[in-house]
């Protein structure tokens, strides 16, 4: 198998470390950015010009397209792009201020947006490429305290399930990866909204849950493999949950969805109106 390029965000620790690891160790070649490249150091010095590690703040769109841009020139082409930056946002809705909601939708939502609007010109003209989108468990379900975070998760696939379909023709294909708990500083670099009071029981009741949610957090570098398989698959999937819990997850919630809809399915045709006796007098 050919050797792919690699563009990745948020490189600097977590699941973008481990994966631009895994791609410098099979021989690939990755375009590595963080916010300080001081971070990537030490894989410039082990992988030498194998990796190029670039200063990168994925809410700044032109920085994006000249990041991007500078990428594509340095290694002549870019195969996976993988928008891994972002960060989670606690906090009842309640209690976010404006600059915090804002702030989580800029850098999980709009900086992944701006990735991918500057990697697809030359994905296109390329005729194939692989975007992947790190999305979680609450892109598709949701939790009290990180209700901003989820809707920067939640936009986000809707947006790359649009795209998919969008770009297929092109030879681009999409996947949202959706990890469940992982032992990563996720919680530890979040951002923290100041708490009101009144959402104490609410809040403790919360972690409390979470607690016992992510009892056995999955190891980051245990997703190495499993992000290789996606890659090179040659139909890979739109949607893949990472860790063992997510599944589960899923299930209750679709589950407890559909028996909604099916119980007020009657109100819901009732909303669509009588049908119309004489359809030719709306054209």
């Amino acid at each position: 198998m050919a050797a792919k390029v690699w563009f990745i965000t948020g490189t600097s620790r977590g699941f973008g470390r481990e994966w631009a690891i895994a791609a410098l160790e099979r021989g690939d070649k990755v375009v590595a950015t963080a916010r300080d490249t001081a971070s990537l150091r030490d894989l410039a010095d082990k992988y030498g010009d194998a990796v190029l590690p670039l200063a990168l703040d994925v809410t700044a769109r032109q920085a994006v397209f000249d990041t991007v841009a500078r990428a594509h020139n340095h290694f002549g082409r870019l195969d996976v792009v993988v928008n891994n930056a972002g960060y989670g946002q606690f906090g009842m809705i309640e209690e976010l201020s404006e600059q915090e909601a804002r702030a989580q939708i800029e850098t999980n939502l709009f900086g992944a947006l701006w990735v991918t609007q500057a990697s697809l010109p030359f994905l296109r003209e390329q005729g194939g490429g692989h975007i992947v989108q790190v999305s979680s468990i609450g892109g598709i379900s949701a939790f009290p305290n990180i209700g901003m975070y989820h809707a920067s998760k939640w936009a986000l696939e809707g947006l790359s399930q649009a795209l998919a379909q969008e770009i297929a023709a092109f030879g681009i294909k999409v996947t949202m990866i959706e990890p469940g708990a992982y032992k990563t500083d996720w919680s530890s670099s979040a951002s923290h909204a100041t708490p009101l009071p009144a959402y104490d029981p609410v809040r403790k009741q919360a972690a409390e849950r979470r607690a016992r949610r992510v009892a056995s957090p999955g190891k980051p570098e245990a997703t190495k493999e499993a992000i290789l398989q996606v890659v090179d698959a040659e139909r890979p999937p739109l949607r893949i949950f990472f860790g063992n819990g997510p599944l589960g997850i899923a299930t209750a919630d679709y589950e407890s969805r559909l028996a909604t809809w099916r119980e007020w399915e009657q109100v819901s045709v009732s909303a669509n109106g009588e049908p119309d006796s004489n359809p030719t007098t709306n054209r």
